[in-house]
């Protein structure tokens, strides 16, 4: 993350909080429907900074700009908790394509890192955010499902503000 600013503790903290998470603790379990697969992050590099999505099985949805702001706990509407299980069924559709990794480091301007936090482990890969939108990068459908919910997110930050 060489080009973006420091992130807020607040950003560090929240992100930490799922990355560490232990699924059990918060009654999260394996399914028929998604039997390894119980978080998303996706996590998007811009100029100034980083927003990461965290999406849980559990439906607990939020959104962490390392600027401090986002929205928290926005999976208890409808709309974005189904976007939310969307995201996960594709997760599980892709989880051979991401490689199981240690690394939490946050991407750089441009690049977007898609992590799915498993039972076993965590697993992700980083790619360019244009390849990803495009279509031109095999995890384009975890990248489009990853904005279904932004797209959702935003709804309700829009209805809000009216």
């Amino acid at each position: 993350m060489s080009d973006n600013l420091e992130p807020d503790e607040v950003f560090l903290s929240l992100r930490g909080k799922v990355l560490g998470l232990d699924p059990e603790e918060v009654a999260i379990a394996a399914s028929p429907r998604l039997p390894r697969v119980w978080a998303v992050l996706m996590e998007t590099g811009y100029p100034g900074g980083v927003a990461t999505l965290a999406a849980l099985a559990d439906g607990t949805t939020s959104l962490y700009l390392s600027s401090g702001g986002g929205m928290i706990g926005a999976g208890g509407q409808p709309q974005v908790a189904a976007a939310t299980l969307r995201l996960l069924d594709v997760a599980e559709q892709y989880l051979d394509r991401l490689p199981a990794t240690l690394d939490t480091a946050l991407p750089a301007a441009g690049r977007v890192v898609l992590r799915a936090l498993t039972y076993d482990g965590q697993q992700a890969d980083e790619a360019d955010e244009d390849d990803l939108g495009y279509g031109r990068h095999p995890l384009s459908p975890l990248f489009h499902a990853a904005h279904a919910v932004l797209t959702e997110l935003r709804l309700i930050d829009e209805s809000r503000q009216s």
